[in-house]
């Protein structure tokens, strides 16, 4: 683990110009630099570099970031990997802590077995290009399926010979353990205590890890090498560094071709993955005949979220894989489909076609997943009541599971329209699914709160923010309180736990997140307290204690994390929020930070009557409360739209009791809304 100081010298060195230029053509503009963006296809500068600033964002696709982000989104690394890659840049020795023993005994093994890995993946190569048996068998059968020699060097193709234990012979003489060559499944032991080969007489196929690291094979059977072998496959055996749930195939190759194109495609095989990087579509991977996972979901999600899955047109194998991209919705992904023509497979659909017959083909044929569903199950359904109706509660749940409200509505509707049936009942149908989804979360949130106070109550402190408690800050009035009302604390909010990022009061709160980045330590205002004292507090201090006034939070997670940083680190002598968020060890938070300080993202100035430019940091002490009260006072205007959308609700309406509930929350909303309307007054609110 690399300590802090380290990483404090790597940040210090690393000069977002010196970075950038080693990829980018950079021409001055002002105080700034400007140049092509390498994260999209730009067509005129929209790069922009601030030296001054040590940050880079480009303005038509939003990536940037300080020298760490760049690396990282540029060559795919994690965040310790673009550390040593800076470290290395500048010349700066690497430092980490002492690992324990049994930390030493771990990363030992897992660098071992890597090593192990590499040896054999350059056996496998060396083989299928050196010896006799390797061109003639396997090279004959690359060739075969028409892969060039270009292509098989990509993506390190090997063969292993018909003899039963050449490898494990080999890396014996070579010095390499028995105990590593069966840890990663490359031989395995029998009964006589002899050491076997494991992928004797097939071709050979890397898995590689984001950074090109080998982390297992597969190998594929070859009917004149291995009579009587029935397995067509075979793969590596999950290890200490292979998880097949964790890996997909071709994401080393096609990692920048995904951030490029921002799209990935999503196939079956090994030779589809192959045929199609040679026929010019790069930016694509294979589950390798697995199940999707929410991890496979996952590491594409961190180049895109738009991805593209082929099939073949075999029925059953789509039938199997629709709950998988159920998965794929949930994450967030936008997901289409694209159905190949009869008797065709990515991998022969690929030889026969050139890059630009292939992208036309597929921009023409691809569909959305939910509509390509509906067709589907319909087709299959016919006019069998009992199956459309379990037709719907298929599609329905598909709908159900898209985080964003505004697409769940549009599937609604046009689903609607595609199965004959109102809007308004799917609209009800979803809406129980996501409720009892939501109240799952809930449960499971509870069950989190309660570990995290045990672990509070048994040593961890608070952030120090309650001596503002009794202070003269201009206090929100009592009228504020709308999350939890004396008459009803059991209330649930009907603002929607998804879907919130286009409202306003969530706009507030990414402000409010922006004045504790860029000055959360500096002092706003001075308060007096009991005694009389005055005594400063900073933008952090205020920010909690007006939360804390009307019970409320910060409705996004990394919002409430950083808040709860800020809180923590204020107590540290020297503390800077911009610098400790911007270099901040999580590259997502790092990331948002670097956005919320450049420019693009800043509020607007204000001139004196003398026209000077009256800057945010001057305004502190106005511009802080002011947002505060902006942001409850949406929540409130929010809060009303979602109950009076809930009143318009049969099961609410036809609920005496639960109906009187909810009507006594709005009317005491309403109450609310016009007490905070007349304290606002003529103040302007705060343009978004």
């Amino acid at each position: 683990m690399i300590d802090q100081a380290t990483i404090d010298r790597i940040m210090d060195a690393a000069q977002i110009y010196d970075v950038v230029s080693d990829f980018v053509t950079l021409h001055k503009r002002g105080v700034n630099y400007v140049g092509l963006c390498p994260f999209h296809n730009d067509k005129t500068p929209s790069f922009s570099v601030s030296p001054a600033k040590n940050l880079c964002k480009c303005f038509a696709c939003g990536k940037g970031g300080n020298p760490v982000h760049f690396i990282m989104l540029h060559e795919q690394l994690t965040y310790p990997e673009a550390l040593r890659y800076l470290a290395k840049k500048y010349g700066i020795e690497i430092k980490e802590r002492e690992l324990s023993d049994e930390e030493k005994a771990a990363h030992t093994e897992r660098e071992s077995l890597f090593v192990v890995n590499q040896f054999a993946n350059d056996y496998f190569r060396h083989t299928l290009r050196e010896t006799e048996e390797g061109r003639n068998i396997g090279m004959a059968y690359f060739r075969s399926r028409g892969f060039r020699d270009d292509v098989i060097e990509k993506f390190q193709l090997g063969y292993c010979t018909e003899s039963h234990d050449a490898l494990a012979k080999e890396a014996i003489a070579k010095g390499y353990q028995k105990d590593y060559l069966i840890k990663t499944g490359l031989c395995y032991e029998t009964e006589d205590h002899r050491l076997r080969d494991r992928f004797w007489g097939r071709v050979i196929f890397p898995v590689h890890t984001l950074s090109g690291k080998v982390v297992a094979f597969g190998g594929r059977v070859l009917a004149a090498a291995t009579k009587g072998v029935k397995v067509k496959y075979i793969n590596s055996p999950e290890s200490e560094i292979y998880h097949k749930s964790n890996e997909l195939y071709g994401i080393y190759q096609a990692k920048q071709p995904i951030v490029k194109q921002d799209r990935c495609y999503m196939v079956e095989g090994y030779t589809d993955v192959i045929s199609m990087h040679q026929s010019g579509i790069e930016n694509v991977v294979a589950s390798s005949g697995t199940a999707l996972t929410t991890q496979q979901i996952k590491l594409i999600h961190r180049f895109t979220p738009n991805m593209t899955v082929l099939y073949d047109g075999d029925a059953a194998g789509i039938k199997a894989s629709l709950r998988g991209i159920d998965m794929l919705l949930e994450e967030g992904m936008n997901v289409k489909v694209c159905l190949l023509p009869d008797g065709d497979d990515p991998d022969s659909f690929a030889r026969k076609h050139n890059g630009t017959e292939m992208r036309a083909f597929l921009d023409e044929h691809e569909t959305d997943f939910i509509r390509f569903k509906a067709n589907l199950l319909m087709e299959e359904a016919g006019h069998d009541p009992l199956k459309r109706a379990e037709l719907i509660s298929n599609i329905v749940q598909s709908i159900s599971v898209i985080p964003e409200a505004i697409v769940r509505d549009v599937y609604i509707k046009e689903c609607a329209q595609l199965l004959h049936v109102e809007d308004r009942l799917l609209v009800s149908e979803v809406a129980k699914r996501r409720e009892r989804k939501a109240e799952e979360r809930a449960e499971q949130r509870e069950r989190e709160r309660r570990r995290n106070a045990q672990a509070q109550s048994d040593g961890s402190s608070t952030p120090a923010t309650s001596g503002l408690e009794g202070d003269t800050l201009p206090p929100p009035s009592e009228t504020e309180t709308e999350h939890v009302p004396a008459s009803d604390t059991a209330y649930t909010s009907f603002i929607p736990e998804e879907g919130k990022e286009g409202q306003e009061f969530y706009r507030y709160e990414q402000q409010i997140i922006q004045m504790i980045v860029r000055y959360g330590e500096r002092i706003m205002c001075n308060v007096t307290d009991e005694e009389g004292n005055e005594r400063p507090v900073t933008v952090i201090e205020y920010v909690i204690a007006d939360l804390q006034q009307d019970d409320l939070s910060f409705h996004n997670p990394l919002h409430r994390q950083i808040l709860t940083e800020a809180a923590e680190q204020l107590q540290h002598p020297g503390f800077i929020a911009e610098h400790y968020f911007l270099n901040h060890p999580d590259p997502v938070i790092g990331q948002l930070s670097a956005d919320l300080i450049s420019d693009r993202y800043q509020l607007s100035k204000y001139h004196s009557k003398a026209q000077k430019i009256v800057t945010d940091e001057e305004r502190l002490y106005e511009l802080v409360p002011t947002l505060m009260t902006n942001f409850k006072f949406a929540i409130v205007n929010e809060e009303l739209k979602h109950i009076l959308k809930a009143l318009q609700d049969p099961a609410v309406a036809n609920d005496n009791e639960q109906c009187t509930t909810v009507m006594q929350r709005y009317n005491e909303l309403r109450q609310v809304q016009s007490l905070m309307a007349k304290r606002l007054g003529d103040r302007v609110v705060l343009k978004l």
